[in-house]
């Protein structure tokens, strides 16, 4: 048994190892596709001229602003991830615990309200992410960056 935790452990390392080292590659990537979207929506914003906030900014200013919310809509869409992560270990938990007193409807009631709870929470942080952007008049999906 002790063999099996230390196999699993050394694995769980190695894979850590290998994921910082390709996440390393695979954020540099990411980084050169936000670049390049963001270029292109500077030129769509002073060719389009909707927005009168963002044609008056210099083009400087306004790929700092565009490069900033890129950042902050990833940032903030890793830490929904995470969040929901945690929140299904937790309804699953819960639903366990649940289906020791109850049974199997139990657990399906259990999972079934997590999965809601989980689901409101899903569009709430996903709407306050892109509140900041909206209200600048930036268009969202133009800086996503999957």
């Amino acid at each position: 048994m002790l063999i099996l935790v230390e196999i699993a452990v050394a694995l769980l390392l190695i894979g850590g190892v290998v994921n910082y080292f390709l996440g390393r590659r695979k954020d540099a990537e990411r980084d050169a596709v936000t670049a390049r979207r963001v270029e292109a929506y500077v030129e769509t914003i002073r060719r389009e001229r909707k927005n009168p906030e963002l044609t008056a900014m210099s083009d400087t200013e306004l790929r700092d602003v565009l490069q900033s919310g890129a950042r902050n809509l990833r940032a903030q869409s890793e830490r929904r991830f995470y969040v929901l992560l945690g929140g299904a270990a937790i309804t699953l938990l819960v639903a366990v615990f649940v289906a020791t007193d109850n049974g199997l409807a139990g657990f399906g009631v259990a999972i079934a309200v997590g999965g809601l709870a989980l689901y409101g929470l899903y569009e709430f942080l996903g709407r306050r992410m892109r509140e900041p952007l909206e209200v600048l008049g930036i268009d969202v999906e133009r800086l996503r960056v999957e």
